[in-house]
C-alpha cells in the first residue's frame, strides 16, 4: 500500500541538493556495462541530452517514475546515483545521472505556496504507481497509462504549470504532442555539477 506523505524532504544526489517534487534527469545508459551500451542506443532515439525524468519523493532517497514497469517508486541507496545497484527495482533500467530540473525555482512563489505545489505534485504521482507504461507517446494526456517525462507534465499540470514547449521530431508531424524529457530540463532551472563546481542554469 502506498502511503501518500505530503512532508517536504530534502536530500543530496551527485553534490546536489533536491527536494520533493525537484526532478532528476538523466541519460540512458552507462558506457561501462553491457546492458548500459543498449539503453544508451535507445537515448540516441530521443531529442536532447535528457533521455529520462525521475521525480524526487523522500523521505531519504525515494522517487517515482514511469518505466518498463509501469509507475513504481524506488529508492536511491546513497547520495550517489548508482544504476547498477537500483537496476532491479527499476526493471534492468541503466542509466547516468545528468542533473536536476526544478520546476518551481525562480518562480516568485512564497514558501506556503511552493509547499502546497510541491506536496500536490507528489501527491498526484503517488496516486498514479501501479499504472502500466504508456507505448503512445503522442497520447500525453491520459491519465490510464504513463512514459517518464508525461508524469512529470502531468503532476505539474495539477498546479497551473505547463511544461510542454513544442519541441518536436524534424519532419515527423504531431510530435510535437509528445513530452520530451529534454523539454523538463530545458524548461526549468536546472543545476549540474561539473569538476565540483555547482552550475546554475535558467530556465532556456
Amino acid at each position: 500500500m502506498i502511503t501518500v506523505n505530503t512532508m517536504i524532504h530534502t536530500f543530496e544526489i551527485e553534490g546536489l541538493a533536491i527536494q520533493t517534487g525537484d526532478i532528476i534527469c538523466t541519460m540512458n545508459g552507462k558506457p561501462d556495462i553491457l546492458p548500459g551500451e543498449f539503453w544508451r542506443l535507445v537515448g540516441r532515439l530521443v531529442p536532447g541530452d535528457v533521455d529520462h525524468v525521475v521525480m524526487y519523493l523522500g523521505p531519504g532517497g525515494r522517487c517515482i517514475e514511469a518505466g518498463s514497469r509501469g509507475v513504481i517508486t524506488f529508492d536511491i541507496p546513497s547520495s550517489n546515483w548508482d544504476t547498477e545497484r537500483m537496476a532491479r527495482q527499476r526493471g534492468l533500467l541503466f542509466d547516468t545521472f545528468y542533473g536536476i530540473a526544478s520546476p518551481l525555482d525562480g518562480q516568485g512563489y512564497s514558501e506556503e505556496e511552493e509547499f502546497q505545489m510541491r506536496a500536490t505534485v507528489a501527491k498526484y504521482c503517488l496516486a498514479q504507481v501501479g499504472k502500466p507504461y504508456n507505448l503512445n507517446f503522442l497520447n500525453a494526456e491520459t491519465e490510464e497509462t504513463f512514459y517518464c517525462s508525461q508524469l512529470i507534465y502531468k503532476a505539474y499540470q495539477q498546479v497551473g504549470i505547463d511544461l510542454n514547449t513544442g519541441l518536436s521530431i524534424e519532419q515527423l508531424p504531431g510530435t510535437n504532442a509528445i513530452i520530451y524529457p529534454q523539454e523538463i530540463w530545458g524548461e526549468c532551472m536546472h543545476r549540474r555539477s561539473k569538476n565540483g563546481k555547482l552550475v546554475f542554469s535558467a530556465a532556456q
